[in-house]
This record gives structure tokens, sequence and C-alpha cells, in this order.
């Protein structure tokens, strides 16, 4: 009887064994060597055919043995170290190659929204290291917004040694613009330090860069003497009256008043309401509170003790209208020459 089952078909070339190539065992390697957290990410970037050349990768370094592997890292490194001096362009090189891969637009928006904005010493170029004394004698004869955007973009000290060479009529114009300024653009700085002075350092345009112009302000203002501070805020208070009172209540805070001299002090406590300074006490530091305890009589210390044990809860915003008062009676005896605040800038012997 003759044999009726079919002869096994002949290999067609749609049936053919997939071979992978050498660049397919490479990346395999690459993907076992970097852990299955780095590698899983990688798989949902690819392709159905590209995953499939991957595992063919894979088990053909399989078949080949265990030192198959480490020669196929070897390969990889090798041909990674062919392209050094490309890769040492870093952000350039990667950037070159988003714009062909997305296209100009989207590259920009990828590269420089993750690019952090260039600090302001670095915008500003020579013009954050230049002598306070010469600087001022640039600035003087700039209008106040632009001196307001370079003094707010220095640092601290730097800023209140130039604002001291200014003219007298310039500083609470300038003062008043620092206070309002939040953000700059680093184009602007570099516009403005081009402007100052021409070996200013280029460079790569941002975001918005957060600039706290009110905090500097704050500084010079906490560096000058109490007159000339109430003269500054007078002059701001005729423009901006919010303005005026906000840096009156930042530039010296009920938490300053344990610097004070004890003299200081005892003349302060004879100015304020007594219920008023409980409540003030009532979010104070212990040092704070042992100074206010012990400029007083033995008999108030202890009743304002007794006082401040027996206070149930009161509101913050209580609390901290009662200190900014208290604070602003001391500022006010400093304005009229009766106690002394120290400056930072100054020494007491």
């Amino acid at each position: 009887m003759p044999d009726l089952a079919p002869a096994p078909p002949s290999p067609s070339p749609a049936s053919a064994p997939e071979r992978p190539g050498p660049g397919a065992q490479r990346a395999a390697a690459v993907l076992l060597g970097v852990g299955p957290e780095v590698a899983g990410a990688v798989f949902k970037l690819l392709g159905e055919a590209e995953l499939r050349r991957i595992a063919l990768g894979a088990r053909a370094l399989r078949a080949r043995g265990p030192k198959a592997i480490t020669e196929a890292l070897e390969q990889f490194v090798t041909s990674m170290e062919t392209v050094g001096g490309d890769a040492a362009a870093g952000d350039d090189l990667l950037r070159e190659v988003a714009e062909r891969a997305l296209g100009a637009d989207a590259a920009r928006r990828a590269f420089d929204g993750v690019v952090p904005p260039p600090p302001p010493d670095e915008v500003l170029g020579p013009v954050s290291q230049a002598d306070p004394e010469a600087l001022a004698m640039v600035l003087q004869r700039e209008q106040p917004q632009t001196v307001a955007l370079v003094l707010s973009s220095l640092d601290g000290p730097r800023a209140v040694g130039v604002m001291e060479r200014l003219p007298e009529k310039l500083r609470p114009d300038v003062l008043r613009r620092m206070a309002t300024i939040e953000s700059v653009a680093p184009e602007v700085l570099r516009e403005v330090g081009q402007a100052l002075s021409s070996e200013l350092k280029a460079v790569v345009a941002g975001g918005m860069r957060k600039v706290d112009g009110k905090a500097t302000a704050l500084e010079i203002l906490r560096r000058s003497p109490p007159q000339e501070q109430a003269q500054v805020l007078g002059e701001i208070e005729r423009d901006d009256a919010q303005l005026a009172g906000e840096l009156r209540g930042r530039l010296f805070t009920f938490g300053d008043l344990v610097a004070l001299a004890d003299r200081d002090l005892q003349l302060l406590l004879r100015e304020i309401d007594g219920q008023r300074l409980t409540v003030a006490l009532k979010g104070a530091t212990a040092e704070l509170r042992d100074r206010f305890l012990q400029n007083l009589s033995a008999r108030a210390a202890e009743m304002l003790a007794d006082d401040l044990a027996a206070m149930g809860p009161v509101k913050l915003a209580s609390v901290e209208a009662a200190q900014q008062e208290i604070a602003k009676a001391a500022q006010e005896l400093a304005q009229e020459g009766r106690i002394t605040i120290v400056n930072p800038a100054e020494k007491m012997l």
C-alpha cells in the first residue's frame, strides 16, 4: 500500500530562519548590562520589529556562549570611542540630532525647557564683578529702571556698595522699582550688560529667572541710618503706600527686638501697651520672652509670666498684628533718636 503521507514542504524564502546582525547582538548585550528597569524603559520606546531584532540578538548571544556578551560589549565600546570627539560636544550634538529627527521647533522646546536659566552674575559677566564705585559712576547716568534691574541681579553686599555711591535723589526711585521686580529675562540682562560693558560674556537665552529685588532693597535699607530709612520710605509711600507699608513691616521685625540694648528695651516697654505685649509674646521665642521679662521689675515680670501662662489659644493673625505694632513703635523711637537699632553692617563695642 503506497505511503499517502504528504511530503514535508520545501523551505521557502519567507520561512527561512532570521539571522540577527552584529548590531542587534550589541544592543542586546547593552540592555542586559543596564538592568531590567532601564531596559524596560527602552523597550517602551521601540517598535515590534525592533524588539524582534533585539530578541534574536539575545538568542544569538546565548548560542555563542558565555564570552559572547563580553565581546559584544567590547565592540560597542570600540564603536563609541570612534565618535568620542563628537560626543564631547554633549548638549550641542544631541540638540543637532534632535533637530534632524524632530524639527527645529520641537528640539528648541525640548532643550530650552530643561536647561536651567543662567545665574545673574553669569549673564551680567564683568558688570557683576565691577568695582562698586566705578559701577555707580556708570549707573548714575542710566534710567532708574535700568539701575534697579542691575542692582537686583547683584549680590547683596555689592548692591549696597553701589547704592551708597549713587546720588541721594536717585536712591528712593531705584529702591521702589527694585521692590517691584520679580523676574527678569536673561536676554534683557544681557543687553543691559553689553550696553554697560563691551566685555560682557554672552550667554544662551533661557526662560524667566526669579529675582528678589524686594529682599535686596530691604537689605540696603537695613544698612541705612533710621533717619534715611524714614526719608526713603516716605518718598516711596507717596507713589505706592501699600509697598511702603510692606517694606516697613519687613524692615524691622518683632524678633529683631532681641538685639536691643537693655536701656532701649526698657524705654520701649514704657511706650507700649502691656496687653498688646502679652499677645505679641504668645508667639515669641523663649529668648525674646526672657529679654522682656529681665527688663521689667520683679512684680511686673511675675504678672506678665502669669498672664502668658493663663492665656488660652490666640489667633495667629492677632499675634502677628501685635508684634508688628510693637516693631513699628521701636522703629519710630529709633527714627526719633531715642533708641538705637543696630544695623547689620555696624559693629558695636
